[in-house]
């Protein structure tokens, strides 16, 4: 509400061309809140107002800018004015802007980069998605490690400008190899010894990255050192480029929604809720809603195995539903607890039997509690199980259901994860299903084996 006060002012000062106002409003405030108070403007209005700012300011606010907005410039704005502002961008960010442009406009646009911006952009277009490579940027500050701490000021006057970050300074020898670091803070403190070598100032104790590195793990290594930035190198340590905890975060946040989606059976969206299509949205729900359908189908097969049983003894249908959440429910809570430290990396594959060990013993800790739950419960609610041996099937039913579950709810997890896929995977749907049919299995056959002894 508050943005959308704005926009008739905006617009006002459009119509009237007013540039004086116009400049200042986009110098005046953060770039982020200029391009918030823009929010309800038409694309071809936000990039009126952009062009009375500065090219720095222009394209700060216009990083700021919703994806969808900033699609819509380049689609539709002129291909020289466009390609200038792209230019200017954070190498990553430009790539990333450029992967959702269909292929023809962005070929244009590239024979309209420089050569230099041009290699740049296809270089780090050919790492595939998700990994160090696709997400670093080429703009860091490189220093030679024979270059003195005067030297080193004035190279850096000259680099920048061109810098997305001066936090670290990266220390390369003549063959570009990276060697080691040293921050702005410990060159700054080296200030009176103007002669000493960088060699002899740089940290080598490095921590790294490969550029073929899966981004989740680089964001994990980046949260686990408290690091600014980590440098990406190749197999030759090459230097090639830098990850800013900037990316880090948006890794980390793309990383937490696509689990969030996985945990309630939704393929992840491309875009928002409202840019997507509604076929595109029904696809990603409906496809794993079939898999769930038969999932669910397999149940009720399952269940009419039991028909027979379920009619000579009706009271039994009851506890259906009471059986198969217990172990659904406590499935789930250890496909949770266990997926979460597998993306905090506090367990890994080999972890699996102090894993076992320990869901088990929750197992039967849970089941007996529930165990006592049932007895009381089902003494004073149904005459039925009232005596032996009704009164001793909901009870071990329970028990190894929930055993069972918290079994299963940990053991998948872990072996999605030894076979190379996302955990998220194995989500609670999924786990239910599955504790679905073995809840029944256990009840059904405790309950013939206990009824027919009599």
């Amino acid at each position: 509400m508050e943005n959308t006060l704005y926009l008739p002012e905006i617009r006002e000062m459009l119509a009237e061309q007013d540039t004086a106002a116009l400049q200042e409003f986009c110098k005046a405030l953060h770039p982020a809140r200029t391009a918030d108070f823009m929010g309800g403007l038409e694309s071809t209005e936000v990039w009126q107002v952009l062009q009375y700012a500065d090219p720095s300011e222009r394209v700060e606010i216009f990083s700021y800018l919703p994806e969808a907005t900033q699609l819509e410039i380049v689609r539709t704005e002129g291909a020289t004015e466009v390609a200038a502002l792209i230019t200017e961008l954070a190498s990553d960010d430009r790539v990333d802007l450029l992967q959702n442009i269909e292929k023809p406009l962005v070929q244009s646009l590239l024979g309209l980069l420089p050569a230099e911006d041009r290699r740049d952009i296809l270089r780090l277009q050919a790492y595939p998605e998700g990994t160090a490579g696709s997400v670093m940027t080429t703009e860091f500050a490189k220093l030679a490690e024979s270059m003195t701490v005067q030297e080193a000021f004035q190279e850096l006057g000259r680099q920048v400008e061109d810098l997305e970050t001066v936090y670290y300074l990266y220390i390369v020898d003549e063959q570009e190899r990276l060697r080691g670091l040293v921050s702005a803070r410990n060159l700054i403190s080296a200030i009176n010894k103007p002669n000493m070598l960088l060699q002899d100032l740089m940290d080598t104790q490095l921590i790294a990255v490969l550029a073929g590195d899966d981004q989740e793990q680089v964001a994990q290594k980046v949260a686990r050192y408290d690091l600014l930035a980590i440098p990406v190198i190749d197999e030759q340590n090459h230097m090639l480029g830098i990850i800013t905890h900037d990316d880090v975060i948006d890794v980390i946040r793309e990383e937490a929604v696509e689990d969030a989606y996985r945990s309630a059976a939704v393929a992840p969206l491309g875009q928002g809720y409202f840019d997507t299509h509604l076929l595109s949205l029904t696809w990603s729900r409906g496809i794993w809603l079939a898999v769930l359908f038969f999932a669910a189908l397999l149940t009720a097969i399952v269940l009419k195995q039991y028909e027979a049983r379920i009619e000579s003894w009706a009271w039994l249908s009851v506890f259906i539903p009471l059986i198969i959440s217990s172990g659904g429910n406590s499935g789930n809570q250890s496909a949770t607890l266990i997926i979460t430290a597998l993306t905090l990396q506090e367990i890994s594959f080999r972890d699996w039997w102090r894993v076992v060990k320990r869901e088990l013993a929750m197992g039967l800790l849970l089941g007996s509690g529930l165990a006592l739950c049932g007895i009381l419960s089902t003494y004073f609610l149904f005459e039925e199980t009232r005596s032996f041996p009704g009164i001793a099937i909901i009870p071990l039913t329970l028990l190894l259901v929930v055993i069972c579950g918290t079994c299963t709810g940990s053991i998948l997890p872990l072996l999605f994860k030894r076979l190379g896929l996302d955990p998220a995977l194995m989500s609670s749907p999924f786990v239910a299903g599955i504790i679905d049919i073995l809840g029944i299995v256990i009840y059904m056959n405790i309950a013939v084996i206990l009824l027919t002894s009599i």
